[in-house]
C-alpha cells in the first residue's frame, strides 16, 4: 500500500481489527479476507478525510455510525459529521462507518454485536424498529455503550436518546402543502415508502393519512411499499401504479427513490405532479432545482450529527446535562429558499 502518517495501532482503532492484521495488510502478507483488507484500506482513507479536522489533544471518543439506507443518504451523513467535528473541539470524535443498503435484519444485529464485543463510546443508528434491532441494543446498553438513534427512532429500544424531526408533523406538513397545491381540483395521492419497519416513514405515512383525510376526504390515497428507496426497485412499482391509477396528481415521497418516480411519469407522458420529497441530498437538490420537485422537507442535518455527538458526550459525563431527544426543525425548500450549502453531488 502507499505511505501514510498513521501508526498501526491507529489504523487498527479505526478499522476495527487487530493491529497484526494491520500490518499484515500494510505489508501485503496474505492470510487476510478481502473484505478485512477492504476495511483497512477504507480506515486510512478515512483517516485522511478526518485528519485536518482531528486533534489528538483533548478527550477522544469513537463513534460508530451504523445506518441501513440508500446510499445518498448514507453519503450524506458522513459528510454532515465530518463537516461539524472542528465545532466539537477540544473533544475529538474519531468515527467508523457501517453502511449498508438493504440486506437481511440479521447482518445488521451480527455488526451490532461486533461493535459491542469490540467496543465504542458510542453508535449512532439508524435502523428498522423490529424486535431483533431492539434486543441489540439492549446488548449494546448492557456493555455501556450508549446508543443515538438518527432519523428514525427505536422508541421501545434502551436507546439513550433520538435526533430527527418530528416525523408525523412533517407528514402533516406534506398533506397541507399538497392539498394547498391541489385545490378543489381532481387527482389521487401516491405516496412511496421504502419500507414499512423504519418507524420514522411509519410516523410520516400515518400524520399524511390523517391530516389528508380531514382536508380532502374523498381523495384516494395509493401507496408503493418495500422499495428500499432505490431507484431500481421504485420504477418498476411506480410504473405499474401510474397505469392503473391514471388519475394520480400528486406524489409524497417518504422514503426516496424519486428519480426513479420522476421517470415514471415521463416514460407515460404524465404532467408533472405535485411532488413533496425529504432531505436535501444530492439527487432531491437537482430535482428541485429543475422544478420536478415541488418541496423539500428538509432539516439541517450537520445540526442533528452535532447534537448525536455531544448526546454520546453527555452520556460519559464530558457534557454537562442529561441526554433526552429534541425533534429537529423541519423547513419547507422550494427552488427559491434553497440554503446555500447543501450535500455533496447538489
Amino acid at each position: 500500500m502507499g505511505s501514510h502518517p498513521y501508526p498501526i495501532r491507529e489504523i487498527a482503532l479505526q478499522a476495527g481489527v487487530s493491529e497484526a492484521t494491520v500490518d499484515r495488510v500494510l505489508n501485503d502478507r496474505g492470510g487476510v479476507r478481502a473484505s478485512t483488507a477492504r476495511t483497512v484500506r477504507q480506515a486510512i482513507v478515512d483517516l485522511d478525510r478526518q485528519r485536518s479536522q482531528v486533534r489528538l489533544s483533548g478527550r477522544t471518543f469513537m463513534v460508530d455510525v451504523v445506518m441501513q439506507a440508500p446510499d445518498r443518504f448514507s453519503s450524506a451523513v458522513r459528510a454532515a459529521l465530518e463537516a461539524v467535528l472542528p465545532s466539537l473541539r477540544p473533544a475529538v470524535i474519531r468515527s467508523r462507518f457501517h453502511f449498508r443498503e438493504t440486506g437481511p435484519v440479521g447482518e445488521l444485529v451480527a455488526a451490532l454485536d461486533r461493535i459491542a464485543r469490540r467496543g465504542s463510546q458510542g453508535i449512532l443508528l439508524k435502523a428498522p424498529d423490529i424486535p431483533e434491532v431492539n434486543e441489540a441494543v439492549q446488548r449494546l446498553e448492557a456493555r455501556g455503550i450508549p446508543v443515538v438513534t438518527l432519523v428514525t427512532d427505536l422508541p421501545s429500544s434502551r436507546r439513550l436518546a433520538y435526533v430527527g424531526i418530528d416525523d408525523r408533523a412533517a407528514g402533516a406538513t406534506a398533506a397541507y402543502l399538497v392539498h394547498q397545491w391541489l385545490g378543489d381540483g381532481p387527482g389521487d395521492v401516491l405516496t412511496t415508502l421504502s419500507r414499512g419497519f423504519f418507524r420514522n416513514e411509519e410516523e410520516r405515512e400515518m400524520g399524511f393519512r390523517s391530516t389528508l383525510r380531514a382536508l380532502a376526504p374523498d381523495r384516494t390515497l395509493v401507496e408503493i411499499d418495500d422499495t428500499d428507496g432505490l431507484d431500481a426497485t421504485m420504477h418498476d412499482l411506480a410504473l405499474a401504479a401510474l397505469k392503473e391509477h391514471p388519475g394520480i396528481r400528486a406524489v409524497y415521497s417518504i422514503g426516496g427513490g424519486n428519480n426513479a418516480i420522476v421517470t415514471a411519469f415521463d416514460d407515460l407522458g404524465l404532467d408533472r405532479p405535485v411532488f413533496i420529497a425529504h432531505d436535501l441530498d444530492g439527487d432531491n437538490t437537482r430535482l428541485l432545482r429543475e422544478g420536478r420537485l415541488s418541496a423539500v422537507l428538509h432539516h439541517d442535518l450537520r445540526q442533528d450529527m452535532r447534537r448525536a455527538c455531544q448526546l454520546v458526550m453527555q452520556a460519559h459525563k464530558a457534557l454537562p446535562g442529561s441526554p433526552r431527544s429534541i425533534p429537529s426543525a423541519v423547513q419547507v425548500i422550494t427552488p427559491y429558499n434553497m440554503p446555500a450549502v447543501t450535500v455533496p453531488g447538489a
